[in-house]
């Protein structure tokens, strides 16, 4: 019962709030349901126990007893990512098939020890020190683009579909290296002895990564059988529903990565569809469903990344070092994108104006947040807490906001028109 009514607040606020947001603000629909439970969360710190004392403690009640790493990372990250993943063509992904490996997995290597030299040069001067493990488990959370964000930023930024499908493929296939290394520099830092020579560290990411994979595939695979089989939309919809759900159950039980299952499953049945006819009753029914949970879940999310400000005690103190990390990662973020770009020269070529869109199209969202509130309680937890919320509050307002005017699609075709002369040249 406690359940159905954390969810019945929080779908009740995220509508209000949608409305609110389509009536007055006019700003894209997650950003602007996340920016007013930003100053609602804002409003109730600075004077709610005076004015609204019964709806402060309730909110901040709620919020504290939700879960959000264990609801995002094993409930609703699984749907965003199935849906995102069934959206994705997989003939567009085959040709970008190199640079999304790339940055999915070598750029978020790079970012990871980027990023946490960074943390553990510069902070001192603001009077924050961490140890430098610490500083690079902060790395390895907020390396990972996220994919929820950055899939329902990009429908409205306008990119030629070569430059779409690198950012979403990078984001959708990021999080099984992310969750890999951020376990491994977490058990480091809090003590655990690992052997970290090649050999283990390959098998726990052939593991998770490929057992991941593989088993979105036996699933996306057997799904879309059965629902050649009857084509029927009540059935289909039920039969991805159970990929999904019982999918998770069984990554889960078998240690394997859930996100990159689901992703391997709906780019499986996303591009199934065309080599049987469907009817198109069926395959109407099917996207606006999914469309739907993608639009739901977003909403709800969203909402619980603003209200997440609730449990941040004394964010005013880390707002400078925030400021600092922002930087930071935006220079991991150009390093990480920049070196394999050089590395990949010989085969994909790269226009400046699509390495910037790479570079701030890098947004970060819930999943940094999810990672970071699942470090155990130390004296650097609410420290990493606090700049990883700067981190993602700056990434999805002022990136997410700026995208669609940084993505300039015509000087990207200009710029892709000239390197297709220039090799034709060369050849």
């Amino acid at each position: 019962m406690e359940l159905y009514y954390s969810f019945s607040v929080l779908i009740v606020l995220a509508s209000l709030f949608a409305y609110i947001n389509y009536r007055v603000l006019k700003l894209p629909s997650t950003i602007g349901i996340m920016v007013i439970a930003i100053i609602v969360s804002v409003t109730l710190v600075a004077s709610g126990e005076n004015f609204l004392p019964k709806t402060t403690s309730h909110l901040t009640e709620l919020v504290h007893n939700f879960d959000f790493t264990e609801v995002l990372m094993g409930a609703m990250l699984n749907f965003l990512l199935f849906a995102g993943g069934i959206h994705i063509n997989i003939k567009d992904l085959k040709e970008q098939f190199g640079p999304v490996v790339m940055f999915s997995t070598v750029g978020v290597i790079i970012s990871t020890f980027a990023v946490g030299f960074g943390v553990y040069y510069l902070l001192p001067l603001v009077g924050i020190q961490m140890p430098l493990i610490y500083c690079l488990v902060f790395g390895a959370l907020i390396s990972p683009t996220d994919p929820v964000a950055v899939l329902s930023i990009l429908k409205q930024a306008n990119v030629s579909k070569s430059l779409e499908t690198k950012v979403a493929g990078e984001s959708l296939f990021n999080d099984g290296m992310a969750v890999v290394v951020f376990t491994v520099v977490l058990q480091l830092a809090i003590g655990k002895e690992i052997d970290l020579n090649v050999e283990n560290i390959g098998l726990l990411l052939l593991r998770e990564a490929g057992g991941g994979l593989l088993l979105g595939v036996l699933l996306g695979l057997s799904a879309s059988r059965a629902m050649r089989m009857v084509d029927d939309y009540i059935i289909s919809v039920l039969i991805t529903l159970s990929v999904v759900m019982g999918g998770y159950l069984i990554a889960h039980e078998m240690h394997i990565s859930a996100p990159l299952a689901m992703v391997a499953a709906g780019l499986f049945m996303g591009n199934f569809s065309e080599s049987f006819k469907m009817k198109s009753e069926t395959q109407d029914y099917l996207i606006k469903f999914w469309e739907l949970i993608d639009e739901i879940m977003n909403a709800v999310l969203f909402l619980f990344i603003g209200f997440e400000l609730l449990l941040i005690k004394d964010l005013n103190e880390y707002l400078v070092a925030g400021g600092i990390c922002i930087l930071i990662v935006l220079l991991a973020r150009w390093i990480a994108i920049f070196v394999p770009t050089k590395f990949m020269a010989f085969k994909y070529r790269f226009s400046p104006q699509t390495v910037k869109v790479l570079v701030w199209g890098g947004i970060r969202g819930g999943v940094s947040i999810a990672l970071a509130l699942s470090i155990p309680v130390n004296e650097y937890s609410q420290i990493i807490i606090s700049i990883t919320y700067c981190v993602v509050v700056f990434s999805i307002i002022v990136q997410g906001l700026t995208i669609a005017k940084v993505a300039n699609p015509k000087k990207i075709a200009t710029e892709e028109k000239i390197i297709e002369q220039t090799l034709e040249e060369t050849h």
